[in-house]
């Protein structure tokens, strides 16, 4: 099958690429940057952007199926910048689903979806029935790229797949992951040296769900073959609960240095957000094999150095 990848340049892009390519799929990489090298060996390179309908509309047509994962991706950004966001992640979206129907043919269209839909829902672990309630424009923005894929699935345009994951970790071809918000990058750039110590909020006993990279790329693959025409399936991605306190140590036993922790007051935020993946193993027969927080912390250390 002929995959157009939109964001196929980003940390969890690389790794869906290669997946995709392992499973012996065709891959397009789409980019903005009509100079930009090959991803990988094998790919070829369409010239885009989502905010242009008219160019999306060649790049779509020679498509067979599409995974949408390009994005703006970061909360704390989101409200600096909720405009920029909806034009994005929201309309980017939408021109992408109107370049599909556009072909007349009917594709698989796996969309990377969020956890953050879901706000801070009281009822854990959450699963895909969870009454969605956004707590940032980015994940606003999100739920209403899932509404557009719904709505496109329903008129029998794609078969569609949100896939909500959760925390994104580790690491595929030892590439690091770039975004130091996040707390594992930032935790072993502090081991690295980068930085002089880790702030932390409260003493650190959070629960939130992560995922490797390597297991999330599977799941998109396993979406794409297993996407129903005329429908829409949600699926959550996620694996190990941990708290920030457990990174932490778990970090200093794998590098072997110590990590210094700046605490600061705590600020309000969810005790724990767990993942219930139940849909995702029994449906999509997905389950995660690189996620013990060792590995992906493990993963992201030699990705670092």
């Amino acid at each position: 099958m002929r995959v157009l990848v939109t964001g196929a340049f980003g940390y969890v892009g690389h790794a869906v690429t290669r997946a995709l390519l392992d499973a012996r799929h065709d891959v397009v990489a789409m980019t903005t940057q009509p100079n930009r090298s090959r991803p990988s060996t094998g790919v070829s390179l369409a010239v885009a952007d989502l905010r242009d309908p008219g160019r999306l509309k060649a790049v779509v047509d020679r498509a067979d199926a599409v995974v949408h994962l390009a994005a703006l991706t970061r909360v704390r950004e989101s409200f600096e910048q909720p405009d920029a966001y909806a034009t994005v992640n929201t309309i980017g979206t939408r021109n992408l689903l109107a370049a599909v129907a556009d072909t007349g043919r009917v594709m698989p269209f796996v969309h990377a979806s969020t956890a953050a839909v879901y706000g801070a829902p009281t009822k854990q672990p959450i699963d895909e029935d969870c009454d969605a309630a956004p707590s940032s424009p980015y994940g606003v923005t999100k739920l209403a790229a899932d509404a557009a894929v719904s709505e496109a699935a329903a008129r029998g345009i794609i078969a569609g797949v949100s896939l909500r994951a959760f925390n994104i970790a580790g690491s595929v071809d030892r590439r690091p992951d770039p975004d130091l918000t996040r707390i594992i990058p930032k935790t072993l750039a502090v081991a690295a040296g980068r930085f002089d110590h880790l702030t932390v909020n409260g003493d650190g006993t959070a629960i939130r769900d992560y995922v490797h990279l390597a297991d999330v790329a599977d799941a998109f693959v396993k979406a794409l073959t297993l996407a129903t025409a005329g429908t829409f399936a949600i699926y959550n991605i996620g694996a190990t609960p941990a708290g920030v306190a457990q990174i932490i140590d778990v970090a200093r036993t794998i590098t072997g240095r110590e990590i210094p922790v700046q605490y600061n007051p705590p600020v309000p935020e969810a005790p724990e957000l767990r993942a219930d993946t139940t849909r995702a193993r029994s449906e999509l027969g997905w389950s995660p094999v690189f996620s013990s927080l060792e590995q992906i912390i493990g993963d992201c250390w030699d990705a670092q150095r």
